[in-house]
């Protein structure tokens, strides 16, 4: 089984759902995504409803993985700059991929398309890099670097998963030119 991707697909109550299931989905299996578990869909959808805001102003646009079933499987959502000194590069946020699809390279092809997006897409022609924060202690980091991200730099004890427990905020770089 493979995923398809689309770029900024229409948004519907299908859609909105889908993401929001797959987001409580990861965070429940401890993906670094904004959340610590347990955490209820309704504690997520602000978070959910502000991407979609971003979306509708056009600062933020949403690459969707879909299953062999329709189902969302995986995301990532690039965020323009609006810093004029900065516009030429994008953040990636909000980075999943279902944990029933994990260990079968839908990672890597999730970042794949990322990579293919931010050089081919509309929109994205002054866009020489894509920039990324990740969760220290969580090997995710390794991953990115797998996909050809680099760390750039590092903020100790950015990150409070609780209390006692800080983590590292990583940020990581993918040149495209």
């Amino acid at each position: 089984m493979t995923l398809t991707f689309e770029m900024d697909p229409a948004v519907g109550p299908a859609l909105r759902d889908g993401v929001l299931a797959l987001w409580a989905d990861v965070s429940a299996a401890g993906g670094a995504v904004g959340f610590v578990p347990p955490v209820t869909p309704d504690e997520i959808r602000p978070a959910l409803l502000r991407h979609l805001v971003d979306m509708a102003r056009g600062d933020t646009r949403l690459l969707v993985g879909r299953d062999e079933d329709g189902e969302v499987a995986a995301t990532a959502f690039f965020t323009f700059n609006t810093h004029p000194l900065m516009t030429h590069w994008v953040w990636l946020y909000t980075v999943m991929v279902h944990p029933r699809h994990q260990g079968g390279g839908y990672g890597r092809d999730l970042m794949a398309a990322v990579e293919h997006t931010a050089r081919t897409a509309e929109g994205f022609e002054a866009v020489e890099a894509i920039r990324l924060t990740c969760r220290g202690g969580t090997g995710v980091d390794g991953f990115y670097a797998k996909c050809g991200y680099k760390e750039v730099g590092r903020v100790p004890g950015a990150i409070r998963v609780a209390p006692g427990d800080d983590r590292d905020d990583i940020i990581m770089l993918l040149p495209l030119t």
